[in-house]
């Protein structure tokens, strides 16, 4: 663990803390507005939660994986809309640099992105290369000592702020007709880089995604992630374990909060002269939801322990992120359900909740690809074995 327990924990009831009594009262404000608050970014600084998984050597924490799923469960008994402010600086849009990045560029960004300054975006996703990434079309032009930028990223969280782009092209590769993929770390504010409208999305009001477009942006080669071409296939790869570990982590959190809501509503409302809490087929609903977010909760810290061990964690992560993000969606089905009529209207979180989750079982790697993932190295394990 980075931090002794005694830390850690104060660290967390913080930040239980700050979700109960800061977040959650604002939820309504963030997808009334679609948009986070500055008050509340400036505090999410002040607590240091845009560096949770930076190394401390950078301005952050250097949370190990254990530590950060704790976290995350968390964040996720609000609106997601808070988490994923954050949680690009934590995950996709800071490992490939902690990982492959060379020294220069790690002074450079990372402590900006430890404390909040600048916000991290990670594009990837295209058109017609979001699951398959191989497919991604945005090219990369050797130009001198420069390349040259052409393409549209899609649906790209945090576009609208972010001050740094991980983005993924296709360069000139000798051995490969095709060409290979390689990552660049681009600034916002480089000439050639637009951002599209705001997408309007079914839920997640306050989490903005938008189209990154690239018209001819020239960048320095120094901008190739690590200063080594064509291993951006495989940089975006290696930052999914851990993407995947901590939204499986958010959608327990979130599952948990859907299920204390469902809880104290069913003991409040009556039907029949008691407490619909009273019902056997409300309980079983009830204990459905609590068995099966028990059962997400143990599997991602189970999972994070083992990559603390620094044990390959693939298939196991992909597991979490199947399990837990089917999960929270028939959690919130039955929180619906347990709700009646008042699950379906706007003034109760649970409605906003049942759109907001329908997400997490499509974003950093859809169920379908966690199932081809899964599949593929059970297989490829055992021909090693036989």
């Amino acid at each position: 663990m980075a931090l002794d327990p005694e830390t850690f924990d104060l660290l967390k009831s913080t930040l239980q803390r700050f979700v109960r009594e800061k977040l959650v009262p604002r939820e309504d404000e963030v997808a009334e507005t679609n948009g986070i608050p500055a008050d509340i970014r400036a505090e999410m600084q002040e607590l240091g939660l845009f560096g949770l998984s930076i190394p401390e050597a950078f301005g952050g924490l250097g949370l190990g994986m254990e530590e950060e799923v704790n976290l995350a469960f968390e964040l996720g008994k609000t609106s997601p809309a808070f988490r994923s402010l954050l949680g690009t600086n934590n995950g996709i849009g800071s490992q490939g640099l902690i990982m492959d990045g060379t020294d220069a560029q790690k002074q450079n960004y990372l402590p900006k992105l430890a404390s909040g300054e600048m916000i991290a975006s990670f594009a990837l996703t295209e058109a017609e290369a979001g699951s398959d990434a191989r497919s991604l079309r945005t090219s990369a032009r050797r130009d001198g000592n420069d390349f040259i930028l052409n393409g549209t990223k899609r649906y790209i969280t945090n576009a609208p702020h972010a001050g740094l782009f991980t983005v993924f092209a296709r360069t000139e590769d000798p051995d490969n007709p095709v060409g290979s993929i390689t990552a660049f770390l681009v600034e916002a504010g480089t000439p050639g880089l637009s951002i599209g409208p705001v997408d309007k999305k079914m839920g997640q009001q306050g989490s903005l995604t938008s189209d990154v477009i690239f018209e001819n942006c020239r960048v320095p080669a120094s901008a190739v992630l690590g200063e080594k071409t064509g291993q951006g296939f495989r940089t975006a790869m290696k930052v999914l374990d851990r993407g995947r570990l901590h939204i499986s982590a958010v959608c327990v959190g979130a599952a948990e909060r859907l299920i204390a809501d469902s809880l104290d509503y069913a003991m409040e409302r009556k039907q029949f002269g008691q407490p619909i809490a009273e019902f056997q087929l409300v309980q079983a609903m009830l204990a459905d939801s609590r068995a099966e977010a028990f059962a997400a909760r143990c599997m991602v810290l189970e999972t994070a322990r083992a990559k603390d061990r620094a044990e390959v964690v693939t298939t196991d992560a992909a597991c979490c992120k199947m399990y837990a993000s089917e999960m929270v969606g028939r959690v919130a089905d039955r929180a619906v359900q347990i709700h009646g009529g008042a699950g379906y209207m706007s003034e109760y979180a649970i409605e906003r909740f049942y759109r907001d989750v329908r997400l997490f079982r499509i974003y950093e790697g859809t169920t379908q690809i966690q199932q081809l993932v899964i599949a593929r190295n059970m297989i490829k394990q055992r021909k090693s074995e036989l």
